[in-house]
């Protein structure tokens, strides 16, 4: 690690207000300009009354990106993990400053547009982001599949999601306080980075807010890092992984419901005869179909519940009104003992049939139907216990 030079502008005792931070892998083009438009900032920043250092998050480069960033007085380090967010990780706990502004540093975005950002956190704001939707898109900047499928896209799920409140999830610019990126405790490595501290700050209720950013298009001589469709299938996966609600516990309702439905047409009607819903007959042929999505329900209640807990346990999300309902009714040893009744109620259910169909001599049997409920019963009597011993394995009971 370097030490910090005359470029960062520090207080007597050594304490920094603000690090502007960048990662780079092979940039040694754009780099310089970065590194001139962050001085400018440091500048700014100083005129209000903060000091400020400018630190690079080298991923690697193997081109001239480390030695110009050393000669233009900047502080560098060395992350050992290649990807953006590694990169990015990296800096922010090697970061001396109490606010961190990050920019990628590919001539793209103007660090001067952050100085507003650190007046927002000094206010108070936990997280500030560019917004480049409330600000400019220079012409060239973004390609049209990113402008108006990608980007709109991931920010519509993760507000749906999250709700997090904002219009461009994905900026490149953007500033948080070092308490805050320790409280995220972030740790993906590659460009879901950015869907992360949004999901995390929004689970974890962090303050948060935007200020208008322009996108300019970047200096590079090369393709860019990011791949579209890789990178937006894994944003995709990162913001389903932190959601129970949508990943499991709705489709799961859905599932469910569906299936109850449909046990209670078949087994209305007497034996040997079907429901008629108008022309459509609902008869044996549909028991799988309830069985089947009764198991699938009943086993995305229980993934869902434990990752829910889960989710909690490491911190990722706080604690709401549902959450409540979910610990006190999903402890280990409730899961268990109802497992047991779901058991008892199943086996009894198929005893039954079995006595019904002695006393018929063990002829012909129209029961089908309530060997499908009982079958299903037994089958989420394992799904529960199984369900509570992996909770307990997680270490989330409480």
């Amino acid at each position: 690690m370097i030490e910090p030079s005359n470029e960062s502008t520090t207080t007597p005792n050594g304490a920094i207000d603000v690090s502007i931070l960048m990662p780079c892998l092979n940039e040694e083009l754009t780099l310089p300009t970065c590194i001139a438009n962050a001085k400018e900032a440091v500048r700014m920043l100083g005129e209000r009354g903060f000091t400020a250092e400018i630190l690079i998050s080298d991923n690697g480069s193997t081109d001239a990106s480390v030695s110009i960033a050393e000669a233009a007085g900047c502080r560098v380090v060395h992350c050992p993990h290649r990807g953006y967010g590694s990169a990015l990780i990296w800096g922010c706990e090697s970061a001396l400053g109490r606010f961190i502004i990050m920019g990628d540093s590919d001539a793209s975005y103007d660090f001067t547009e952050g100085v507003p950002m650190i007046d927002r956190l000094a206010a108070g704001d936990e997280l500030c982001m560019g917004s480049r939707f409330k600000g400019k898109i220079m012409p060239g900047a973004m390609p049209w599949k990113n402008r108006y499928i990608g980007n709109p896209a991931l920010t519509g799920m993760l507000n749906l999601f999250y709700r997090s409140g904002l219009t461009d999830a994905h900026a490149g610019l953007r500033s948080l306080t070092k308490d805050a990126f320790h409280k995220m405790k972030l740790e993906s490595r590659g460009m879901e980075f950015a869907s992360e501290m949004v999901v995390k700050s929004a689970l974890l209720h962090l303050k948060r807010s935007e200020v208008p950013i322009t996108l300019h298009k970047d200096g590079r001589d090369r393709a860019p890092h990011l791949r579209p469709w890789r990178d937006g299938w894994r944003h995709v996966k990162f913001l389903l992984t932190l959601c129970p609600l949508w990943i499991y516990f709705l489709p799961a309702f859905c599932l469910m419901t569906v299936s109850v439905a449909l046990f209670a047409m078949l087994l209305s009607p007497p034996p040997g005869e079907v429901f008629k819903l108008g022309n459509i007959w609902i008869g044996e042929h549909w028991l799988p179909l309830a069985v089947g999505f009764f198991s699938v329900g009943f086993e995305g209640l229980l993934m869902g519940t434990a990752a829910n807990k889960y989710t909690k346990s490491q911190g990722f999300r706080q604690r709401s009104m549902i959450d409540g309902a979910i610990d006190r009714f999903a402890k280990v040893d409730i899961l268990m003992a109802t497992g047991a009744i779901l058991g008892i109620a199943g086996l009894s259910l198929m005893l039954f049939v079995f006595l019904t169909w002695s006393k018929q001599h063990f002829g012909e049997l129209h029961m089908t139907r309530h060997v499908a409920v009982a079958t299903t019963l037994i089958v989420a009597a394992f799904q529960t216990l199984f369900g509570a011993f992996l909770i307990s394995m997680l270490g989330v009971d409480e």
